[in-house]
């Protein structure tokens, strides 16, 4: 454990001083965030302009789930983004391997190799976002804490499900647009579940765990989440993440080094 945490100071540190070369990038970085977030609040408002509400989602605690969708979003560009989306270029150029080769779990390296702190922006915006809609619904410090363990399991469902799609790039190459279609899925979790009709919570929640990811967490924080929507979620997140583990060793099994 101490040598893989060593490895990992050394990957990042090597990549945020690689990335702070480029510091413009965080400027058009946070332009971006600033557009981003003013679409999706200004679609949230057209709900509620009107009077309008979700079943059981005052305008405040919706903005708690848009928040939470915009934490994730950040955390996402920051981790998963720069790591994952790379998978099948390792695989199309032939440099996975390299990564074999080393006396290192290759899930590990090439999860963890590199971060970009240009998703930094959305994490402070999300952040904000849910300090100012709980603070005026009066949310104690403990739901804060509670909250933390349902986005953690989230965000773990979620890099197992990138992963899983990244590795079927051993058997397909090219799969850009497929994980471009698993961001757009996840495009669903910036508003509460009550949002959507039956069949579609359904398979936001069953099929693509959407729900887990803002909805759970939301819950949660608003004191109003069920202790078995979280063991859920975390009896989700471990099955998720043994499973890229496995799927990970069976697509090595079809793998053709470049030199083969």
């Amino acid at each position: 454990m101490q040598r893989y945490l060593h490895v990992i100071i050394l990957f990042w540190s090597t990549a945020i001083a690689a990335e702070l070369e480029y510091r413009i990038n965080f400027l058009i970085a946070s332009l971006t965030s600033i557009g981003n977030l003013i679409g999706s609040l200004f679609g949230l408002f057209l709900f509620y302009r009107t009077g309008y509400t979700f079943e059981g989602w005052k305008w405040e605690e919706a903005l708690v789930v848009l928040g939470i969708f915009t934490m994730l979003q950040g955390l996402s560009e920051i981790f998963l983004v720069p790591n994952l989306n790379r998978i099948v270029d390792q695989v199309e150029q032939g440099t996975l391997d390299f990564v074999l080769l080393k006396p290192i779990s290759s899930q590990f390296w090439l999860s963890t190799r590199t971060i970009s702190p240009w998703g930094l922006p959305d994490l402070i915006f999300g952040i904000s976002i849910v300090i100012y809609a709980a603070n005026k619904l009066e949310i104690g410090l403990v739901n804060y804490v509670l909250s933390i363990i349902p986005l953690g399991f989230g965000f773990v469902s979620l890099y197992s499900v990138w992963f899983m799609l990244g590795a079927t790039s051993i058997w397909f190459v090219k799969i850009y647009n497929v994980t471009e279609v698993l961001r757009g899925l996840l495009e669903a979790g910036r508003y509460p579940m009550a949002a959507y009709p039956t069949a579609y919570r359904f398979f936001f929640t069953f099929v693509i765990p959407v729900a887990f990811l803002t909805t759970v967490p939301a819950n949660t924080l608003l004191g109003r989440g069920e202790i078995i929507w979280v063991l859920g979620g975390g009896f989700l997140a471990i099955a998720l993440f043994f499973a890229s583990y496995l799927f990970w060793k069976f697509a090595l099994r079809f793998y053709t080094s470049a030199s083969s």
